[in-house]
């Protein structure tokens, strides 16, 4: 037993980062567990309470405009170079990021309330011979699992068998690729004459061997070895979660792939930051105006010093320089000190929407 165990787990990548094809058991927990495959929790939400701060201020940092607002905020606490107080920068930014942020926070606890009551749907899974009521978190690749009639397909599964002539079933698949029209699957014949006996379905011993999770929701292989022999799957035998049944009374699946795995979630991905369409924009926009106020400080400043260098001396009785700062140290200073005069140049509720 041990090394069909090794060896299935070297054909799987066992210990590999990608996994390379997968290899699961029904009704055996802790072999397909020994391969870490994902469970059927699934999570789409950004933040949590300790990641929230860090992450969206990075966010939102990553807008050309706020990051410009932290650097004039920064200049103005140089004496030297600021006119302005630090707080006319300062309560104006803390505004728009706190204004934003909310806004963010209100998304993501709707993404939380969105997991959790997903999560926490019941179906009937097949555990030590007797259908239990669990939680669709708590399901495992390699479990049994029954749907009845309307109810959402808890994972991707292989149909084993249903209540229909021929072992068919309907699904609804709008929810994955917006089609209304009823699609039809149908188990093998070798699981199909289990039917709902109990006993039969958790006796059954098959390994499947197929494909690593991806995105291609019309595409699928793989092989079922039951009692010695092989039968091919093809997309025909497997209901994606996400797919609603329907005229169907019953049906029993056995789990492939679970959560993040699965072709729906595949094809939703991780919660990244999107960049919007405008945020590039602006932030082109934001460039052109940087490109603009930089040229209007620079040229004010060679003007300060070729005022310096003429005329400066003669005003120093009356505006005398402090020690240590000469005409191009000065002319530096100003470049900078009109570039705070000149911060509305930008407005600071340019992402606010």
């Amino acid at each position: 037993m041990g090394s069909v165990v090794s060896y299935l787990g070297q054909l799987c990548g066992q210990g590999k980062k990608e996994e390379k094809d997968r290899c699961l058991r029904a009704n055996d927990r802790a072999f397909n567990l020994s391969f870490r495959y994902a469970n059927n929790t699934i999570k789409t939400s950004k933040y949590n309470v300790i990641t929230f701060l860090p992450l969206n201020l990075f966010e939102q940092f990553r807008r050309l405009a706020n990051a410009y607002f932290l650097f004039l905020l920064i200049l103005q606490l140089i004496p030297q170079i600021s006119s302005l107080a630090w707080f006319t920068t300062a309560v104006p930014l803390a505004l728009v990021l706190s204004m934003t942020g909310v806004k963010d926070a209100s998304d993501d606890i709707n993404r939380h309330k969105c997991d959790k009551q997903v999560n926490n749907r019941r179906v009937d899974v097949l555990i030590d011979g007797q259908l239990k009521n669990e939680k669709w978190m708590n399901v495992q690749v390699g479990d049994i699992v029954k749907l009845e009639n309307n109810e959402f397909v808890t994972a991707d599964l292989l149909l084993l068998s249903s209540s229909e002539p021929l072992n068919l079933v309907y699904v609804e698949t709008a929810e994955l690729d917006g089609e209304t029209n009823l699609k039809v699957k149908q188990a093998l014949t070798v699981t199909g004459a289990m039917g709902d006996n109990v006993e039969a379905l958790a006796a059954f011993k098959g390994e499947v061997r197929c494909e690593p999770p991806n995105n291609r929701l019309d595409k699928f292989k793989g092989i079922l070895s039951v009692n010695g022999q092989s039968y091919a799957l093809d997309n025909d035998k497997v209901l994606l979660r996400g797919c609603t049944l329907r005229n169907t009374d019953w049906c029993f699946g056995l789990v492939i792939f679970g959560g993040p795995d699965t072709k729906l979630m595949q094809n939703s991905g991780k919660s990244v930051f999107k960049r919007t369409s405008i945020d590039h924009l602006m932030n082109i926009l934001v460039l052109c105006i940087f490109g603009f106020l930089a040229s209007m400080c620079a040229i004010m400043a060679i003007c300060n010093a070729v005022w310096e260098a003429n005329e400066g001396s003669v005003f120093t009785v009356f505006l005398p320089r402090e020690r240590g700062i000469d005409a191009p140290l000065s002319s530096f200073l100003t470049f900078w000190s009109y570039v705070i005069v000149l911060n509305t140049v930008v407005p600071i509720s340019l992402y606010v929407r």
